[in-house]
């Protein structure tokens, strides 16, 4: 992404989770601050013009998104069960959960981890909602590709002796194998009961052209925006490198698992159907 700018995959994320709460019901993911944070237009936008966001391919993205944030939601309430007080969100974008924060009486400590331009643009969008930022929250502005999670987290009080669990949602694809590889390092050497939920996607392989051309479509918006995927796992290689970066327990959940768990007897056409796009979680 361009140094001097915020994500623009970011926004459009936003603008999906909002749309997400105005149309779809039930909803797989509550998030009453979505729609403020996609911007004062967003749901103008959205509403007025419904055809934009009844396509397959529109659902099935929509459904994805919803999905991972519950998801990594989920598997943060289990570590909170598990005596975890630090939580860090990795590429957080215009994530809502510090200020919604459904487990503040746990003491939870929240870090929103994240490129510093699109960091001050979210900043700047949280002002401009009136929302108030939550004094368990820290912001630590990373570049990924240039500088070391553990120092800036730490720098930011984050305790390395202590568990702690990672949210690392939308941000996989977008990096070089090497700069992925350190960050699951150093989760992966974090003390035990020290966890992360995240995304990827598998290499190309899909036998259906519309799947295929939807798939290719949206790797070219991202592209234009200056965000290109570049990173792709496949499963059984993923789970190798896990393990010998230190994780156990580990989840891997595909498109058909995901619409099993979360979208079972919809009849609105909200689901994954078919896609590359995975969950994943592994303990330490």
């Amino acid at each position: 992404m361009r140094e001097d700018a915020p994500s623009k995959t970011a926004q459009g994320v936003a603008l999906r989770r909002a749309a997400h709460q105005l149309l779809d019901r039930p909803r797989v993911f509550e998030d009453p601050l979505a729609v403020a944070m996609a911007g004062p237009r967003a749901a103008e936008e959205i509403l007025s013009a419904p055809e934009r966001w009844a396509t397959d391919e529109s659902r099935r993205l929509r459904a994805f998104l919803a999905a991972r944030s519950r998801y990594a939601e989920e598997r943060l309430a289990e570590a909170i069960g598990r005596g975890v007080r630090q939580y860090a969100i990795l590429g957080a974008g215009l994530d809502t959960y510090a200020y919604r924060d459904p487990h503040a009486c746990a003491d939870l400590r929240v870090f929103e981890v994240d490129h510093p331009a699109t960091q001050e643009w979210k900043r700047a969008r949280l002002r401009q909602a009136g929302i108030p930022v939550p004094d368990w929250l820290t912001f630590v502005p990373v570049d990924f590709e240039r500088q070391a999670l553990a120092g800036e987290l730490a720098a930011a009080g984050f305790r390395a002796d202590r568990p702690a669990f990672f949210a690392w949602l939308g941000v996989l694809i977008y990096l070089t194998l090497e700069s992925a590889g350190a960050t699951l390092q150093f989760i992966g050497g974090c003390p035990p009961l020290s966890g992360v939920a995240f995304d990827y996607a598998i290499p190309a392989s899909e036998p259906n052209p519309a799947q295929a051309s939807g798939r290719d479509r949206l790797a070219a918006r991202v592209a234009r925006a200056g965000e290109p995927f570049r990173l792709f796992f496949e499963a059984p290689r993923l789970a190798v490198m896990l393990h010998q970066l230190g994780f156990r327990d580990l989840e891997d959940l595909g498109a058909a698992e995901i619409d099993a768990l979360y979208f079972k007897d919809r009849v609105d056409g909200l689901r994954l159907g078919l896609g590359r796009g995975r969950l994943a979680s592994a303990w330490v």
